[in-house]
């Protein structure tokens, strides 16, 4: 991913553009400024250390690439652990991960530059001539647009740009004659038939032979790609245009790009992860800079770089503060809604997002990049390896490390930016888990899984094209490096493209179409390039300021915090906050917490988090006790799973017309009547005023003999209970205030005590999540008399239509009551089908099939629960304070899909109308929330 040089110039924002080779020499100066600063105020490390371990990555590389051209070639990529090639066809599917095989001897294309990076002037000419006599791109495959746009175009790119570097030195390469140049030309008008759509935007896969749609091509039926996938091709279509002057392929992928801002969300300027290609419309509207994203901001930013075009710089600007505003949490980066960017998407984050700091470097934001590194450093620290997916309090999400790059790029570029020798040190620890783990004799393998060590059959390309060569320039000094790699820029593939393109071949319109729509503060340019004087004061611990607070932030251990309260106490200071004592109500305990640098962040299922920022603490003391806070709050809550947990309870809808057809997921109370061992309770609900149920009651003769409807918050669960039972309530029903939340997409909570004896709370208490509270409210809009059953399952609907049938007989007949009554006998059958379409004790409602939504398939995933013995002390701590709820569920599931719309307005026809409607209406609804749940409304 990130530049190697480049950017405005030192100091002040540049108002007017300078020839690109004194820019990228300006930003040159700019690093090498920090640098020897920075090596002024601390151990360097030495030459002949920096020189062994450079070596060290020349033999890993050799290691990989050797048998690679042993074992593997011309296949496209090594399968380490068999010693074999793997071809496409020949292995069993992987899936979309087979879509980057494209029988076009991929590891060596996408090895090219690194040969020379790595001075492996001769092994590169071998591999050029190779590439020519033997690789074929005219292949009956499909294959990614997406990753044969980085790894091969870019691979053939980067491999003519250093190759008609060497010829120009006159010692190697005399005999090319752009022959990589016509072969990335070709491929280039492959690509092509992938942007016929009417939004500009690229199919994501095409037939390397017959293109799209044709019945031979196998493709071409899809509808939706990744940003990324459609904001990733703009380097490499516009240097093809610029090496060759065909101006088609910038063209194409400008547009592609100017589609994609337009239909960023306005008001958040944030944009989703995948969108369809036709209508432009956002499939998953979650936001973050990881997968699927991640490369759509990188390209923003370097599109600028090479290109010399204003716009591309304003809009990632413009895009780079709302993910400053949102998404980072330092030192986190947290996926949330593009329409709701204050919520949180998922409470996990991918090992993708670890370009980012790099990204920052070049942006020249270094504080908020030394801190997302750290973290992420600790993590590696823990598990050897960054997992492909950890929580927010650094537990494993999903366990695979394919051996990614990206953490060693964004190293080296901070390494860069601030001449600090612990970045050294941090290659050193990736060298040595490379050769601990995942090295074997035919190469390196993949870990399967990060706790266990277990590999996986698979070395993929970027390994060699990304990893070794940020390592080796990691360790290597300019004289190691047979040309000046500050007058290249990097790929998101890490090949390099000459910034002298800038000048060359200059015919596309550079319309500035950003200002139309966007004014933009100058303050937004501040921070490119900037006056090294600013970046880095004068203060060679800078850097190591900013980290030393992130040091424990994935250890458990706490230091000095026991010996601290203890001083406390004899000095006679008030002795600090502690977790059990900690109320989320108390303005003074949210003052303590301010102090210590915790912040609260309320997630989407009506939780609070907890995440200290130790760097924000009013002093190191303050950071000291906010770092024993969260190790308690983590005990506690590691506590709280651990009692008992129980089932989730059913409010059953069963007056007329429902009948017990609706049936709502509720979460139980942890005081109050035991639905699971006393008899349901049944009785009409009605409104408590005041609504929050926090105060005695101003209408009991409203509630008395009913079932009270109370909303969430202000006052404890058991205070609510206390206020409703003495107005003479049979139960109660709290309703969330968290709009939008549902049992469908967050975890059920039981509703827990005050932390006081209630056993004088004799009345059953149930919790309906938002969604399936306003269903609940819209039924008393319509029909005023609505009765349901408390219990710890759903009734039989046939034993209580035969209820409703007794009560009926014995009481007089209305006339509407027998066109009811006509009514119902003529809806039995349908009655039926809507039955069968439940699971018992389920509401057809609530019961989605998960296998029939894609985000559901290709992103839920859940993270294994807690164990209490080795919870971790760092600085995050999911925690039930609002309303002292605990989850039901012991793991973080992740929300599949945004929802625009926060609750849904459910039709109930009216009270005349006959009861086969009423259910029609019903089944439009089930689909209808079915359609959500995918995505499609």
């Amino acid at each position: 991913m990130s530049e190697a040089g480049g950017g405005r110039g030192c100091g002040s924002p540049v108002p007017q553009r300078a020839p690109w080779s004194l820019v990228a020499t300006t930003a040159a100066l700019c690093l090498v400024t920090a640098t020897s600063m920075w090596t002024a105020g601390a151990a360097p490390m030495s030459r002949e250390e920096k020189q062994k371990l450079g070596n060290q990555v020349l033999e890993m590389f050799d290691h990989a690439y050797g048998n690679y051209m042993e074992h593997a070639y011309p296949a496209d990529e090594l399968m380490p652990l068999t010693c074999r090639g793997r071809v496409r066809g020949q292995e069993p599917s992987r899936g979309d991960v087979d879509d980057a095989l494209g029988k076009f001897s991929l590891t060596l294309i996408d090895s090219l530059d690194t040969l020379v990076v790595l001075n492996k002037t001769k092994e590169f000419e071998d591999a050029v001539r190779k590439v020519l006599r033997d690789v074929n791109l005219d292949n009956d495959v499909v294959v990614s647009v997406f990753e044969t746009n980085i790894r091969v175009l870019g691979g053939l790119l980067g491999g003519h740009s250093l190759a008609i570097m060497l010829k120009e030195k006159g010692e190697y390469m005399q005999w090319y004659n752009d022959e990589l140049l016509q072969m990335a030309k070709q491929l280039g008008y492959k690509l092509l038939p992938a942007f016929n759509t009417t939004s500009g935007l690229p199919y994501p896969r095409i037939n390397l032979k017959f293109g799209i749609r044709k019945p031979e091509a196998r493709t071409g039926t899809e509808t939706d790609t990744c940003t990324a996938c459609a904001g990733t091709l703009i380097l490499e279509f516009a240097a093809l245009s610029r090496f060759t002057g065909a101006t088609i392929f910038e063209e194409y992928a400008r547009k592609a790009l100017d589609f994609l801002w337009e239909k960023r969300q306005r008001s958040s300027n944030l944009v989703g992860v995948t969108i369809n290609i036709h209508t432009g419309d956002w499939v998953r509207k979650d936001s973050g800079v990881g997968a699927g994203i991640d490369s759509y901001y990188e390209y923003l930013l370097k599109a600028y770089v090479l290109l010399g075009d204003d716009s591309f710089l304003e809009r990632f600007n413009t895009h780079y503060d709302a993910i400053m505003r949102y998404i980072s949490q330092p030192p986190l980066l947290l996926d949330v809604h593009i329409h709701k960017p204050m919520l949180n998407a998922r409470t996990w984050m991918d090992a993708l997002l670890a370009f980012f700091p790099g990204l920052q470097v070049l942006k020249g934001d270094i504080r908020p990049a030394i801190e997302t590194h750290e973290m992420l450093y600790q993590v590696i620290k823990k598990h050897n390896f960054l997992p492909e997916a950890f929580t927010t309090d650094f537990r494993v999400h999903w366990a695979q490390h394919p051996l990614r790059p990206e953490f060693a790029e964004s190293t080296y570029f901070l390494y860069k930016a601030t001449g600090d020798p612990y970045y050294l040190e941090v290659g050193k620890t990736l060298i040595e888990n490379l050769n601990k783990y995942a090295r074997v004799p035919c190469g390196f393998a993949a870990m399967k899984d990060v706790r266990t060590g277990s590999h996986e059959d698979r070395m993929d390309s970027f390994f060699l094209a990304e990893m070794f060569k940020y390592l080796y320039l990691l360790f290597a000094d300019k004289e190691d490096i047979i040309f000046d790699i500050e007058d290249y820029i990097f790929t998101t593939e890490a090949h390099l493209l000459p910034l002298w393109l800038s000048t060359t071949n200059q015919s596309i319109s550079k319309k500035n179409t950003t200002s139309e729509y966007i004014e933009l503060d100058d303050s937004n340019f501040d921070w490119t390039c900037p006056n090294t004087q600013i970046l880095f004061p004068n203060d060679p611990l800078y850097a190591q300021s900013i980290r030393e607070p992130l040091k424990n932030v994935v250890d458990k251990s706490c230091p000095r915090g026991i010996i601290r309260v203890e001083e406390s106490f004899r000095s006679g200071a008030k002795p600090p906050l502690r977790a059990r004592d900690f109320m989320a109500t108390n303005p003074e305990h949210l003052e303590i917490l301010k102090k210590m640098g915790v912040s609260l962040i309320h997630l989407k299922d009506g939780r609070v988090q907890l995440v200290q920022h130790a760097i924000q603490a009013a002093s190191s003391i303050d950071a000291e006790d906010g770092l024993r806070f969260m190790q308690e709050m983590i005990e506690l809550s590691s506590q709280q799973q651990k009692e008992q947990q129980l089932p989730p309870r059913a409010v059953q809808i069963v007056s007329h017309p429902f009948f017990g057809r609706v049936v709502l997921t509720a979460g139980p109370a942890q005081f109050g009547l035991d639905l699971s061992k006393h008899k349901e309770t049944r009785g009409f609900v009605a409104s408590s005023k005041p609504y929050n149920g926090c105060s005695e009651l101003t209408n009991p003769e409203a509630v008395m003999g009913k079932i009270a409807l109370i909303q969430r918050g202000q006052c404890m669960f058991a205070e609510k209970a206390r206020n409703i039972q003495n107005a003479g309530a049979i139960g109660g029903i709290v309703i969330d205030d968290n709009e939008g939340s549902s049992s469908d997409t967050a975890p059920l909570f039981q509703m827990a005590g005050d932390g006081k004896d209630t056993d004088d709370i004799t009345i059953p208490m149930l919790f309906l999540f938002s969604k399936e509270g306003s269903i609940l409210l819209d039924a008393i809009r319509e029909y005023e008399e609505v009765e349901v059953l408390l219990s710890d399952k759903a009734r039989d609907r046939a034993a209580i239509l035969k209820d409703a049938e007794t009560e009926n007989e014995e009481q007089p007949f209305s006339e509407n009551d027998s066109q009811n009554q006509s009514a119902e006998q003529m809806a039995g059958s349908q009655e039926a089908d809507l039955v069968d379409q439940e699971s018992p004790g389920e509401s057809a409602l609530n019961s989605h099939p998960e296998s029939s939504s894609p985000a559901a398939t290709d992103n839920a995933a859940s993270a294994p629960p807690p164990d209490p013995s080795s919870a971790p002390a760092g600085n995050h701590a999911p925690s039930s304070l609002d309303g002292e709820c605990t989850d039901l569920d012991n793991q973080l599931q992740e929300q599949s899909e945004t929802e625009e719309d926060s609750s849904p307005n459910v039709s109930w026809g009216k009270k005349v109308q006959p009861i086969d409607f009423i259910l029609a209406d019903w089944n439009e609804d089930i689909e209808a929330f079915d359609m959500m749940e995918k995505g499609e409304l």
